[in-house]
């Protein structure tokens, strides 16, 4: 169980809040696992799966732990990156761009992979933040059942609460496998998601040098 004041604002409030209850943190993860491997089970005995075939019976609990350390692990604020900043010592006043951030998340509507690149980009307000960092809060916010939109959003709060300006951007171009594997079946599409904040949004020089950097100037 976690304290309410220590659990992570975005999860509850404001407009990229992901949907929790507000007892989602009663059960401790080995709790949770224990309770999702009995219902998994049940899952793959409904399906008519043989659970005594060594192959599957340690598939519960496999599937358990990872939903709950794992793929889900941004659930637990507890697994919220700490992020240090550095004053910006060498007074670099231009865009700093990471792009090809490795995103993995899940779609909320059918539980499926949704896989893709983040591109993002700061102007520092006398802050900069380390490189990986910037990977981490990826990550985070990815590992939950997510929305693409979402999941952009909460990227750029985060970078800017912790740098402390608004001039961050943030673009995601993913590929759904609920549309790749199931549905419609599409499998060339992909989705992408922009999030512009500051002067990312009311420059269009600097929108311009971003999409730039990060190959997307041809789409404006």
């Amino acid at each position: 169980m976690i304290d309410n004041f220590d659990i992570d604002d975005d999860l509850f409030t404001g407009k990229e809040h992901t949907p929790l209850r507000e007892d989602a943190f009663l059960l401790s993860p080995e709790e949770k696992i224990q309770k999702i491997e009995k219902h998994f089970a049940e899952i793959m005995h409904t399906l008519g799966m043989d659970m005594t075939d060594d192959s599957l019976r340690d598939s519960p609990k496999r599937v358990a732990k990872m939903f709950v350390n794992e793929i889900f692990g941004g659930l637990l604020p507890e697994n919220k990156p700490g992020i240090s900043t550095f004053t910006n010592k060498y007074k670099y006043r231009q865009m700093l761009v990471e792009k090809d951030i490795t995103v993995y998340s899940f779609c909320e509507h059918h539980f499926l992979p949704i896989i893709g690149k983040a591109h993002i980009a700061y102007i520092s307000n006398g802050e900069v933040i380390g490189l990986s960092k910037i990977n981490r809060i990826v990550d985070y916010y990815a590992k939950r059942p997510q929305v693409q939109e979402r999941l952009t959003m909460q990227i750029v709060d985060a970078m800017k609460e912790a740098l402390g300006t608004k001039d961050v951007a943030c673009i995601i171009d993913a590929k759904h496998l609920c549309v790749n594997c199931r549905g419609i079946k599409d499998t060339q599409s992909s989705t992408i998601t922009a999030e512009l904040s500051g002067i990312f949004r009311t420059n269009p020089i600097t929108r311009q040098e971003f999409l730039h950097y990060v190959g997307m100037s041809s789409l404006v």
